[in-house]
């Protein structure tokens, strides 16, 4: 039997390589989305299959509806029919609301929230037609509880929620799933940049007292792409140390 497809956008960050790799090591063949010209996707990819790793590449600008329909097409020649899609893709660009200007609050919707309607519109239909899909959109906690100096990151990710909620009721009758994962801090190499004294307020902030590992929302992606996870759709899981409950 065929081994079954995955595209994770954004993959070449923390939190995508995580992924990723759990889908890998579930027997998926992952395609890795990027950037066109992404400066650092040859040095990841070597250093993926290094770990024996083998993924394929795919460029496209989520942001643009054409490339998105591209990629799809890429893939499923490349690989075959695409059964998980994982909209991973996403970006910062923080300011207090009243410093932001426009370019900031397009780039991070456009980015962090268009980018799902791009990919997902080019993919869904067919996992429709084949009567099998799991969507899993990537969001946040700032996507639940709002952050300050984060308006326009906050709202693409609460806008994700509604966006799986109600594609999920589309859905929920053509054997594809659509659900949410909203992480809280995740020890990734943006969160270990920060300034240390500042990373250290934001770990004493959390209930649980550290930052998330990377394999743990990888582990989550797993196990909603799963068949286990087959009754699960239109959820949104919190995993986030008890930063925020609900």
């Amino acid at each position: 039997m065929s081994k079954k497809v995955a595209l994770v956008t954004g993959a070449m960050g923390g939190l995508g390589t995580a992924i990723c790799q759990a889908l890998a090591k579930d027997g998926y063949l992952v395609a890795a989305n990027c950037l066109p010209d992404f400066p650092p996707a040859p040095e990841w990819m070597a250093a993926q299959k290094a770990l024996g790793f083998d993924f394929f590449q795919v460029e496209a600008d989520v942001t643009d509806e054409a490339a998105c329909a591209r990629m799809a097409a890429t893939v499923t020649e490349a690989l075959g029919p695409i059964s998980v899609l994982v909209n991973n893709a996403g970006i910062t660009r923080d300011k207090f609301f009243p410093k932001m200007d426009r370019g900031m609050w397009d780039a991070v919707i456009g980015t962090n929230l268009t980018s799902l309607f791009n990919v997902t519109h080019a993919i869904s239909p067919g996992m429709a037609e084949r009567g099998f899909g799991r969507i899993i959109n990537i969001s946040s906690v700032n996507g639940v509880k709002g952050q300050a100096g984060q308006v326009n990151y906050s709202a693409a990710k609460a806008g994700c929620l509604g966006f799986t909620r109600a594609l999920a009721q589309e859905l929920v009758t053509k054997g594809v799933t659509v659900n949410a994962i909203a992480p809280g801090y995740i020890a990734t190499d943006m969160v270990l940049a920060i300034r240390e004294d500042v990373r250290e307020t934001i770990r004493t902030s959390i209930p649980m007292q550290r930052f998330g590992r990377p394999e743990e929302i990888g582990g989550l992606v797993s196990y909603l792409a799963s068949d286990l996870a087959g009754f699960i759709t239109g959820a949104v899981i919190n995993i986030n140390g008890g930063m925020h409950m609900a």
